[in-house]
């Protein structure tokens, strides 16, 4: 680091590690023959790039600035630099214009790398000067205005480019890979792609593009990576798909509005991930997948699928994230999910699901995510390149919706089946979900009490057993469950008193147990204390009951004497009435004698 002239003069030097760096090296103002140069990943405290690398080094072919914290416009040579082959400075903060005169300033790059930046304006004309331009990344800028009809290999996605998709693009039958996502490109996808025989990689999502899938695009030979998310495209998925089941690998169809079923034709053997959501697709789910044996990510929510869950899924041996959210799926969850060793997440919310909850279900964090799964990799000019893929998977959790990528979802696990029609005990086989961060069971028929053994979920942090037709108590042991962030049991038949507000119980109020007509404690506003007994009697008095039998007996005496009483007070007044009495009693006393006189044996006879 001292400025005296060091006495050697470098060709290579890579220092590419990570962490503070301080300021840029000084030795390196007194190098003149560097051919490669790679300080990546280190944070020097410099506000502009080093364009006199350039100027110094006449013979530097290759150039590698990534994630170093540097800042301000980006500078280019003068005079210009000849020999420049591959030029990275992505990852940084570099703002403003690109340089107008870049192309002519740097004329023999073969590969530019100038994404994840904040560069704005539009794309300069003078890239049209660089000949041996194969590989030009602008990707996650402030870019704006029209893509140049001049550019012949471009990952410019992340941007807000307008318009169609140049024909220029038609030239370039070498093509690999064309990604031209996030951005606001409009019109169909046009025809003349399928002249590029070299296409592996086809990535136009994020965009306003319209119209269908055009079928030629099943009859690419090299095509293994297709995405086409988040546009307006509609009809059937082509049954000209059924041509790449070799070699197709990713799929993404997702938030479009195609319809139909998929193909019956359609079984990619080599697939690895699947992302089919938020269309109108219906019908059963067919064979498609069924000898899908690499399939890592499948996603079908926000559909009309229905039938049942087929039994091949547990042909799926790397399955790690089943999404089958809000389909019209029935029947019973297939005990061949017990099967899947790698099964991460599993959402099978919003379906008409029956039956009990099977006791072999278990899930499992990943903690890592190979790198196939995320990235295409290629070599380029002797190092190996990556074009990432990695696409986010929505998934609720505390009652609310969000999307994760896959860098994040490999620490984390879940079961979702709510809003079906469960029945039957939740299991109580909790030794097979101990890794479980987050369930929902919430929204069935569910019965039985709580399973106590849950106090074993240490790492769960979302537990909604709301809306079901559970029993019994709130286990004490949940306040030993440290990372629970949302806890609710609301609209059970739960009993007893509510958790004590110890450990992360008492973080949760009273909506998270409202609705159990038989729980107490301040949490539902009831009094959990007994009713007092009644006082004992005192010893020798009798025990009657609710009544007094000595004021009874009294009571009723003193009312037949009175009636007797008023009986002959009125016939003693009442001549008419007095008559008409005995008159009766007379009557009466005869037909008693003539009924037993007649009725009875002369032998009974008095």
């Amino acid at each position: 680091m001292h400025s005296v002239a060091p006495r050697f003069q470098l060709r290579v030097i890579s220092l590419s590690c990570c962490g503070n760096g301080g300021s840029f090296p000084q030795f390196l103002y007194h190098q003149h023959d560097l051919v490669d140069v790679t300080l990546s990943h280190i944070h020097f405290k410099v506000n502009q790039f080093p364009f006199w690398l350039l100027e110094n080094n006449t013979n530097l072919r290759r150039l590698h600035l990534v994630n170093c914290s540097l800042s301000g416009p980006f500078q280019v040579p003068f005079p210009s630099h000849l020999v420049l082959e591959d030029l990275d400075i992505s990852n940084n903060f570099f703002s403003g214009n690109i340089p107008t005169e870049i192309g002519a300033h740097l004329p023999s790059l073969s590969s530019l790398n100038m994404s994840k930046n904040d560069f704005n304006g539009s794309i300069p004309s003078s890239f049209g000067d660089m000949s041996s331009l194969q590989i030009l990344d602008l990707s996650n800028n402030q870019l704006f205005g029209g893509i140049p009809e001049h550019l012949a290999w471009a990952t410019i996605n992340g941007n807000n480019f307008s318009g169609m998709i140049p024909n220029a693009l038609s030239n370039c039958s070498f093509l690999g890979t064309l990604d031209l996502s996030n951005n606001y490109l409009f019109g169909k996808i046009p025809s003349w792609i399928k002249s590029m025989y070299s296409l592996s990689t086809f990535d136009v999502s994020r965009n306003q593009l319209s119209g269908r899938i055009p079928q030629w695009m099943g009859n690419t030979s090299n095509l293994g990576q297709i995405n086409v998310a988040d546009n307006h495209l509609q009809g059937l998925i082509p049954r000209a798909f059924c041509n790449l089941n070799r070699q197709l690998q990713f799929l993404d169809l997702s938030m479009n509005n195609f319809s139909g079923i998929l193909p019956s034709c359609f079984k990619p053997s080599n697939i690895e991930e699947v992302y089919l959501s938020k269309n109108m697709l219906q019908g059963p789910l067919p064979n498609a997948f069924r000898k899908s044996s690499f399939l890592v990510t499948l996603d079908l929510s926000y559909n009309h699928f229905s039938g049942h869950i087929p039994n091949w899924i547990s042909n799926l041996s790397q399955l790690s994230y089943l999404l089958l959210k809000r389909n019209h799926f029935e029947g019973e969850i297939p005990i061949q999910l017990c099967r899947l060793p790698h099964l991460s997440l599993i959402d099978l919310s919003m379906n008409n699901l029956s039956g009990g909850i099977p006791s072999c279900l278990k899930v499992t964090a990943l903690n890592k995510v190979p790198d196939h799964y995320s990235w295409i990799s290629y070599n380029y000019l002797g190092a190996n390149r990556s074009i990432s893929i990695e696409e986010s998977i929505e998934y609720t959790i505390k009652s609310r919706s969000y999307t994760y990528k896959k860098r994040i979802l490999q620490y984390m696990s879940g079961i979702d089946l709510s809003c079906n029609k469960l029945t039957g005990e939740i299991p109580h086989e909790i030794k097979n979900i101990l890794m479980l961060y987050t369930l929902n069971l919430s929204h069935n028929s569910l019965t039985g009490p709580i399973p106590r053994a849950f106090s074993n979920l240490r790492d769960i942090e979302s537990l909604d057993l709301s809306y079901n037709n559970l029993t019994g108590n709130i286990p004490p042991e949940y306040a030993l469950l440290h990372f629970l962030q949302y806890f609710n049991v609301s609209y059970n038949n739960l009993s007893g008193k509510t958790p004590e507000k110890i450990g992360q119980l008492g973080t949760f109020d009273e909506s998270s147990y409202v609705g159990n007509p038989f729980l107490c404690g301040s949490l539902v506003g009831k009094n959990c204390s007994p009713i007092a007994p009644p006082k004992a009697p005192s010893e020798g008095a009798k025990d009657h009951g609710f009544i007094d039998m000595d004021a009874f007996y009294a009571s009723f005496f003193a009312c037949y004497i009175v009636v007797l009483l008023c009986i002959g007070a009125v016939l003693y007044i009442n001549p008419y009435w007095r008559q008409a009495w005995f008159y009766y009693v007379q009557m009466t006393i005869n037909s008693c004698y003539y009924f037993v006189m007649d009725n009875f044996p002369r032998n009974f006879g008095c």
